[in-house]
């Protein structure tokens, strides 16, 4: 038996550790009796940073896990076409257009393979400071980002002061008041409580996430054809799974958020045409 373990970094509970969870049953479904896959819920609870698990997969210490595709745009720039904040487009409109060679792209850049596609959340932007309706809004806010040049690029001329935090450090930074906002999928900020420090939240849906399903590129290359195919089909059951839940967690995650007192903005209350010309600098 081949045993191949998968990790990531948030709480059971999360759309992703749930999404490992369908990878690991459909993989007993397809080939239990000549692979199976280990998923440890979070790295984060073994003290490691979320960005460890990029090293400890591409190193061969772990076998696979899912990230954000924004961490790996330096070094894959075909990646950064899920990178332009404001200026993506709906999740099927996303999804519908996946390039095939972004994944042969990674392998050829990387030490990994990547077997799916799943939906990392559609970000919004929460605060402690005010509610946030346009571009002026934001002037001066410290802000937390993804490590990712062009998002920060992009919200530093929406007129914020963005820096990146590792997800590890989010609460923290949040609770203290080292960030004055932060931008994230609903479900992050309900998984991470930030209800409980930012009280406005602007569902601008600035972008699409896209969190790659990776696996150490030489353990996969090595695996037997029948673990391979297996393994590749479970993957596609994960996508499945993963996505219906990301949409359905959208929902409940705003039901926790006003319940908690949080004051959210709907799309229709923010003026985003200034922030899609804010982010590419272009004056209105």
């Amino acid at each position: 038996m081949i045993e191949l373990h998968f990790a990531g970094y948030q709480p059971a509970r999360s759309v992703h550790t749930r999404g490992l969870s369908a990878l690991r049953d459909s993989v007993t479904r397809r080939a239990g009796s000549i692979l199976s896959i280990k998923v440890t819920d979070s790295v984060v609870s073994l003290g490691r940073k979320a960005a460890d698990l990029l090293t400890m997969v591409e190193s061969g210490e772990l076998d696979g896990c899912y990230f954000a595709s924004s961490y790996l745009a330096a070094r894959v720039p075909a990646l950064s076409v899920f990178d332009a904040p404001f200026q993506g487009g709906a999740r099927e409109t996303v999804f519908g257009a996946l390039d095939p060679s972004l994944a042969d792209q990674v392998a050829g850049a990387t030490g990994y393979r990547v077997i799916g596609w799943w939906d990392n959340g559609i970000r919004h932007i929460s605060n402690a400071a005010r509610p946030i309706r346009s571009p002026a809004d934001c002037t001066g806010l410290r802000l937390r980002t993804l490590d990712n040049a062009q998002h920060q690029a992009a919200f530093r001329r929406c007129g914020f002061v963005p820096t990146f935090i590792d997800v590890a450090d989010l609460a923290r930074a949040v609770a203290d008041g080292s960030v004055d906002a932060q931008e994230n999928p609903l479900t992050n900020m309900v998984n991470f409580d930030i209800q409980n420090y930012h009280k406005h939240v602007s569902l601008t849906g600035h972008l699409l996430g896209i969190a790659l399903l990776l696996v150490n590129r030489a353990r996969y290359d090595a695996l037997p054809t029948a673990a391979r195919t297996a393994l590749d089909e479970a993957a596609r059951d994960s996508e499945a799974a993963q996505r219906s839940l990301a949409i359905a967690e959208d929902a409940e995650c705003l039901r926790v958020l006003v319940e908690a007192g949080v004051a959210v903005l709907a799309p229709d209350e923010i003026d985003l045409s200034a922030f899609r010309a804010a982010a590419v600098g272009t004056a209105m």
